[in-house]
């Protein structure tokens, strides 16, 4: 049997609006009436429902929060940024994995604005004109977190991803490494293409030619690290160095390494992209750069609850910073 608030209200002796008031945490109850109340609700069991409430309010309280990958370590981190600032601000997470697949992108943001959400947290590759299409004729606000939008109306929390690949590859290249692989990511986001372009300034400032061969692409995962070492282990001219774009297929490359019988950094320096846990874990521990995963989660949260709660915003482009951190991958 459902507890209802009229048998809350009947067995504390007091209004349906009293309880009302109570629930929704309203100061205008007296002490003793509330203290009765609280323990009528305990005793009876009584659980509000929130989608009346959410009716009544015409807010929900909850967050869709549309990711990749949440087996993915880095997504991960990010998600649990969100969750940390939702719940201090009070709000629940409906999470969808979208499989970075555009009509399953698509389909996840129709299905939150069904579910009367009050914002969407959105993480993915591609940001197409469908999306912006859908995010600018969505009825509630939109956040991206590390992911960009070429249109530069989506509010969105981010790192330099250009400086970060610039000062990596630096300083691969100021250790006296003349041929610096570059693993990507295999697909064409503005990311993707802000890593090349920072790979690529920095040979050029340093006067070292650019082999493209050098540059291959894998898709974020460890497999694909193994592969593109493979593909570059194969080549004539072999690279000393090899700059990843993510700390999971560095891994891959860590151990794609010592396969051949080769070694780490002797051999081949590595330098990952994330600071992921995976960096610290892995022997021997890797180079890399910090990008806040946490902090991206967290603040592109609270960007959130400021729009959903009409506050003001100074910035809806967040670039927070980003360091190295050197490890024994690296001489």
């Amino acid at each position: 049997m459902n507890i209802t608030i009229y048998d809350v209200a009947r067995e504390a002796n007091v209004s349906m609006a009293t309880v009302s008031r109570v629930v929704n945490g309203n100061p205008n109850v007296k002490p003793t009436t509330r203290k009765k109340v609280l323990a009528t609700i305990e005793t009876l069991g009584y659980r509000p429902n929130a989608v009346a409430r959410g009716l009544a309010s015409k807010k929900t309280t909850t967050v869709g929060a549309i990711i990749p990958d949440i087996s993915s370590i880095f997504f991960a981190e990010l998600a649990r940024g969100i969750e940390d600032i939702a719940t201090m601000y009070k709000y629940n997470i409906i999470l969808s994995n979208s499989d970075q697949n555009k009509d399953k992108e698509l389909q996840l943001i129709n299905t939150m604005l069904e579910k009367q959400v009050d914002g969407i947290l959105f993480m993915g590759g591609s940001i197409t004109n469908d999306h912006v299409e859908q995010f600018k004729t969505s009825s509630v606000p939109v956040v991206l977190a590390a992911t960009y939008d070429e249109s530069n109306t989506i509010p969105s929390v981010n790192i330099d991803y250009e400086q970060a690949a610039y000062e990596a590859t630096k300083f691969l290249l100021d250790k006296g490494n003349k041929g610096i692989a570059f693993i990507a990511g295999q697909d064409d986001t503005i990311i993707n293409e802000q890593k090349y372009l920072g790979y690529k300034r920095a040979h050029k400032d340093s006067a070292i030619p650019l082999i493209d061969e050098y540059v291959v692409k894998g898709d974020y995962t460890y497999d694909s690290g193994i592969e593109a070492f493979e593909h570059l282990h194969s080549l004539n001219n072999k690279p000393t160095a090899i700059f990843v774009s993510s700390d999971e297929m560095a891994l891959g490359v860590i151990h794609g390494v010592q396969d051949r019988g080769l070694s780490v950094p002797e051999d081949v320096e590595v330098f990952g992209f994330d600071n992921t846990r995976l960096a610290s874990m892995v022997r021997p521990t890797l180079s890399t750069i910090v990008q806040p995963m946490y902090d991206i989660g967290a603040v592109a949260m609270r960007l959130l609850t400021k729009y959903m709660n009409k506050e003001d915003v100074s910035e809806k482009k967040v670039v927070l910073p980003h360091r190295i951190v050197e490890r024994n991958s690296t001489k």
